[in-house]
C-alpha cells in the first residue's frame, strides 16, 4: 500500500524534468500560484465530500496528490516531514 505512495512521490520528482505541455504535474511544479490554488480547491472539495458523505476517497486522493506536488515544488521533502513526525511520537 505505501509502495503506491512512494511511486507517486517518485513520479512527481521525475516530472520535474518533463515538458510542462505534456505533464500536468510539471505544470503544477512550475506554477506555484496554480499549485496553491489547486491545493485550496481540492481541500474545499474534500471538506464538502465529507460533509455530504460522498466521493470522500476520490477527493482525498486529489488532496494528497496536489499536496505532494505543492511540497515538492517548494523543496519540502517528504523524508523531512516523516523525520519530523517521528520526532513528535510520544
Amino acid at each position: 500500500m505505501l509502495k503506491n505512495l512512494e511511486d507517486l512521490i517518485k513520479t512527481i520528482r521525475d516530472r520535474k524534468s518533463s515538458s510542462s505541455d505534456k505533464s500536468y504535474t510539471n505544470k503544477l511544479l512550475n506554477d506555484k500560484n496554480l499549485s496553491v490554488s489547486k491545493v485550496k480547491e481540492e481541500v474545499a472539495e474534500l471538506i464538502e465530500a465529507v460533509e455530504k458523505n460522498s466521493n470522500k476517497v476520490h477527493e482525498s486522493a486529489d488532496v494528497l496528490y496536489h499536496l505532494l506536488v505543492y511540497l515538492e515544488a517548494n523543496n519540502i521533502k517528504i523524508e523531512d516531514i516523516m523525520t519530523e513526525l517521528e520526532k513528535r511520537k510520544k
